[in-house]
């Protein structure tokens, strides 16, 4: 029976270069450290490029006026090129993301692109004397106004309904 022990040696072996690379998996996790807060995203100015897209763009610019200090805008841009995109990203005060998006591209597309596949709901809200549309069942849940003088805006994110309504609350074009 010479075949059965070196039989015997390979599964044995096997098994401790299992326990040894189990037991590296254990020292490497101990002592990798591990950050389970998230990063601190740093706060933009975005008045210049607010003022840059006001000017260039062929509809009313909307930006939050009057937003408490806890929402910190994270992200700004206006890429003319691109039908006239408006982005303007948030940190709202529970660390969610809230996104402001503006176009003059067609309607349909756009709000699908800044829902990331949302649908419409058959849920309106009122806010300032404008009909604002809820979307679900994308990536992100939104708010979309549509037919403002040539453009749709979708205020969009991770965060509840509640700050949605907030931010689109704030908006202003002046």
């Amino acid at each position: 029976m010479a075949g059965s022990n070196g039989k015997q040696k390979t599964v044995r072996d096997m098994i401790l270069s299992l326990g040894l690379i189990g037991i590296a998996a254990a020292v490497i996790y101990l002592f990798v450290p591990h950050d389970t807060k998230a990063p601190d995203i740093p706060r933009v100015d975005y008045s210049i490029e607010l003022t840059t897209a006001r000017r260039a763009a062929s509809y009313p610019v909307a930006a939050p006026e009057g937003l408490p200090d806890t929402w910190k805008a994270t992200s700004v841009r206006f890429r003319a090129h691109e039908k006239e995109h408006w982005h303007l990203g948030f940190q709202d005060p529970d660390g969610q993301y809230v996104a402001v998006e503006q176009s003059a591209e067609n309607r349909k597309d756009f709000i699908d692109a800044a829902s990331v596949g949302g649908h419409a709901t058959k849920v309106t809200e009122e806010i300032d004397g404008r009909t604002w549309t809820r979307y679900t069942g994308g990536r992100y849940d939104a708010l979309v106004l549509e037919g403002t003088k040539g453009s749709t805006t979708v205020v969009a994110g991770t965060a509840s309904f509640d700050r949605l309504t907030a931010m689109a609350r704030a908006l202003k074009t002046s």
